[in-house]
Formats: C-alpha cells, structure tokens, sequence
C-alpha cells in the first residue's frame, strides 16, 4: 500500500487527508507575515504549512513571459519578494516551534540543495512547472526523501515519464491531481483523473492540489480517496499578489480541515445496524396493530390489522404470515398484535 511518512506523519489511504497550507508568495517577502501564516495554518488545523523557495537566476530567464495573473514580470516579482534562505531556516524553526510541520517547494536544483544543506527538508514539494524536468527531479530524489509532485498542465503520459524516472530513485511519490488555471473553470477540474491515477500509480500516494477560490472540489476530493490536500491560504483577501485569486483566508481554511476529516471518516463502505440506531429501532420501525376489536375464534383478516409505531411487535413485513390465523383471545382496537394473540 502506497505510503509516505512527513515529520512521523504517515500520509496515505487510510490516514486522514494531510492539509497542505500554501503560503507560496502571498507573504509578499515579509518575514512576520510569512511566521503569522504559520501560525493561523496552526490554528486552523493543518497538518503543514508550505513556502516556496525561490532563486529566480537560477529557476528562468529574466525576460520569461509574463502569466495573466501577475502585475509585473514574474523575475521581477521573484526578485523583490521571494523569501531569503535565512527566512526559511527562520521559518522552520517557528514551525518546530508552534507544532506544525514545515515544507517547501524548490523551483530549482540549486534551491532544493539549499534546502536540503540547510537541515530543513522533511520533504519536496514540487510544482507542476518542474514536473517534466527529469534532470533536477533525480537529483532532488538523491536525497531519498519523500517528493510531493503536482501533475497541472500535464498530461497522463507526461507523468508516466515522471513515474518511471523517478520510481527505482529511493524517494517516496506523492503525486497531486492539480488544474493550473488560476482560477480554475470548475468544467477542467476532472476529480475522476484521482481514480485514474490511484489505479495507474498503485506504489504512490495521491493528492489534490486545487486552485478553485473556495472549498467544494476539495470536499469532493477527499470523497474520491485525495490522501493529500494541498490549498493556497492567505491572510487579507485584500491583499494583492500573483495568488490572490486561487487562495483561502484561514477561517476558510479551518473550514476546510474540519469538512476533511468529516467526509473522510464518513466513507466507510459496511452497512450493517450501528449501535446508537438501535433505540432508534425500537420507536421508528412499524409493527403490526388492529384495526378494530378482534374477538377470540376469529380468523384475522386483512381489513383487521395493519402497520404502526412503535417497531417492538411483529415486524410489519411478516403481515402475511399473520393474516389467516385464528385469534386465541381478545384483542383491542389499536394495539400491537402479539405471537400469543393468534394460532
């Protein structure tokens, strides 16, 4: 059973979800923000609270094309408000601090050295970007630790290739059903592509990373088996940034982690009488009762008795087995009929 284990969390099908806080840049470089972001993902609840580690000569070009949903060139961007490797070191000493698990996604090779150099790499997370890049992906799964990679923009064969490079490299997988639409068209989600996945991926554990500006799609994917939850959070929707669109403040994101393990201990599949039905039994069912007096000697017709609460008689579906016998006393209008009322 696939299986990955993150600071003594197991993650994986019978473990509740493993909520992934997404801090990504909506600290906006500020170290207080990005520490109050760690502490509001605890509160809330998460498992994990997720920073990305940016060291933008080394991840593009500086005159990569600019995405729809940024202001300025993401270089720049990168250069004025990605988080210094001290931050993170600071970052991970917070997070040990306050209880919650601390996790980052390296955009580049280098970046994941940094990282893992730094002592404070639980784990990768790697982005849909670099999904495709095999060379730093079997470099980063050197390490041996475990790699969460997000599938957005990629298609089923892609992640093969993904699959197979890394499979035999000593890294556990996660992989992430993701939609790199921000925000999303809730048609290109496809929440099946989980089960797809779960049967083309046995040997790793699945995820979702959603990028929908509220919480239905990640409901409904803890509901197909998501062993992983992965949202963008952020602390004034107000507040401008690349992110803002696809991301959750933290009573949202509480929402989120209480609605989780909810529907995930709700999927049981063995349907039997639970213990707190059973009173419940007793008053609800239906029972057999007379519809009129019914004088000792007389063949019970149908017209006699009929159904009613509570259910501590005959059971009502045993009404044809009833009807035909012969009453051996008296028997009042509108009261349960007993085995020892008939012959």
């Amino acid at each position: 059973m696939a299986e990955i284990i993150i600071n003594d969390r197991k993650i994986g099908i019978g473990c509740e979800p493993y909520i992934i806080a997404e801090a990504c840049d909506n600290h906006m470089g500020d170290l207080d923000v990005a520490k109050e972001m760690a502490l509001q993902a605890k509160l809330a609840g998460a498992d994990c609270v997720k920073y990305q580690h940016h060291l933008p000569d080394e991840e593009m070009l500086p005159d990569v094309p600019m995405s729809s949903n940024f202001d300025i060139p993401l270089y720049e961007f990168l250069k004025l408000h990605a988080l210094k490797l001290s931050d993170h070191v600071e970052l991970k000493k917070y997070c040990d601090e306050i209880g919650i698990t601390y996790l980052c996604t390296p955009f580049s090779f280098k970046a994941a050295c940094e990282l893992e150099e730094a002592g404070i790499a639980y784990a990768f997370k790697i982005g849909s970007g670099e999904m495709t890049d095999i060379p730093s992906l079997k470099k980063i799964a050197e390490f041996g630790k475990p790699m969460i990679i997000s599938s957005g923009m990629c298609t089923l064969e892609e992640l093969d290739r993904t699959y197979n490079a890394l499979k035999d490299k000593g890294a556990p997988l996660a992989f992430t059903n993701c939609l790199s639409e921000y925000p999303p068209v809730y048609e290109d989600v496809n929440l099946g592509v989980l089960r797809t996945m779960q049967e083309r991926y046995p040997d790793v554990v699945i995820g979702h990373s959603d990028h929908t500006p509220d919480l239905y799609t990640c409901y409904a994917a803890v509901a197909f088996g998501a062993s992983i939850i992965e949202k963008h959070v952020i602390l004034n929707k107000m507040t401008p940034g690349p992110d803002q669109t696809v991301s959750i403040d933290f009573m949202e994101l509480r929402n989120l982690v209480d609605g989780c393990k909810k529907i995930y201990k709700s999927l049981g599949n063995e349907k039997k009488v639970r213990p707190k039905e059973e009173a419940i039994r007793q008053w609800a069912f239906r029972s057999i009762v007379s519809t009129c007096e019914i004088k000792a000697g007389t063949v019970i017709t149908e017209n006699m008795i009929w159904s009613k609460r509570p259910g501590t008689g005959i059971p009502s579906w045993k009404m044809d087995e009833v009807i035909g016998k012969t009453a051996t006393k008296d028997i009042e209008k509108n009261v349960l009929i007993n085995e020892t009322d008939f012959a």
